[in-house]
């Protein structure tokens, strides 16, 4: 399944938040993108109908495993990218930015390239 930026976006961040063992509610992924909480409500009603999270009674927030091997790979693809970035020279604040974008829009073939000229250097 194709996933949309914003919907990887908020896997990313709930497996961000959920690092550790640490419950995730809607309240803690809006405070973290600073988005209202009705569009953080809308979002999560999404992604639960498309079956990348659950939600328990409790509110907490989990990813299925589909849901997780997307986050796993935006955070992986942030991360690379970010680095990659500021040993470049790029400032850590541009970075960060820059990578946000281009972890949504960089193919497969070409993060795999980048990645693996990375590891060799």
């Amino acid at each position: 399944m194709r996933t949309q930026e914003s919907e990887e976006t908020y896997l990313e961040t709930i497996y961000m938040l959920g690092k550790g063992g640490n419950a995730v509610r809607s309240v803690d992924i809006a405070n973290e993108l600073s988005y209202s909480r009705a569009s953080i409500s809308v979002a999560m009603k999404n992604l639960r109908e498309k079956n990348l999270i659950k939600v328990e009674s409790s509110g907490h927030i989990s990813l299925t495993d589909e849901g997780q091997s997307i986050a796993i790979s935006m955070y992986e693809r942030h991360t690379l990218i970010s680095e990659w970035l500021v040993s470049l020279g790029v400032s850590r604040e541009t970075a960060e930015r820059d990578a946000c974008k281009m972890e949504h829009s960089i193919s497969d073939e070409s993060f795999a390239a980048i990645k693996k000229h990375i590891e060799k250097s």
